[in-house]
């Protein structure tokens, strides 16, 4: 809910999950706790993904998948965008040392062969988690591994024939 409206009250979200919105307050004192735990779980669930991919130790196309995967079930399960908290000195470090440890698998695919070398710097980072954020919520219909495929394919073999 809050996704897709973040001015979405607690009464709303108290509601949607068929609770009091007194029991919500007595989880969470203010939205803003409430949003904190939100951005906590999605950072927490990334940081998993990335661990369970093995970037610095798997195969580049299997960690490679494994991660685009797992970060597909991340932004379908938490689809909130981290950078509103980016102003929390914890949390922008977190997703810093995330994005870093990426960055430097990306690296490993480009020097083993996976992906072309050549590109403007920072492209395949930035085009990475674009891909997996459109997959996520334009193709809901696909399991997280299916999309996994779709977003590896594009990112691979582009779009032309």
């Amino acid at each position: 809910m809050l996704a897709t409206d973040p001015g979405t009250s607690i009464a709303a979200i108290a509601t949607e999950a068929g609770v009091d919105r007194r029991t919500v307050y007595r989880r969470f004192a203010s939205r803003e706790e409430l949003l904190g735990a939100i951005y906590e779980a999605r950072l927490t669930a990334i940081e998993r993904a990335i661990e369970d991919a093995r970037l610095g130790e798997a195969p580049v196309a299997v960690a490679l998948h494994r991660y685009v995967e797992n970060i597909i079930a991340v932004n379908r399960t938490w689809p909130v965008d981290l950078a509103r908290m980016l102003a929390d000195d914890s949390v922008h470090a977190r997703r810093d040392a995330s994005i870093a440890e990426v960055d430097a698998f990306l690296r490993r695919a480009t020097d083993e062969g996976l992906l072309r070398p050549g590109l403007p710097s920072g492209w395949t980072s930035a085009l990475l988690p674009q891909l997996m954020h459109l997959v996520s919520r334009q193709l809901p219909r696909l399991s997280p591994a299916q999309a996994a495929d779709v977003v590896v394919d594009t990112l691979l073999n582009g779009l032309g024939a």
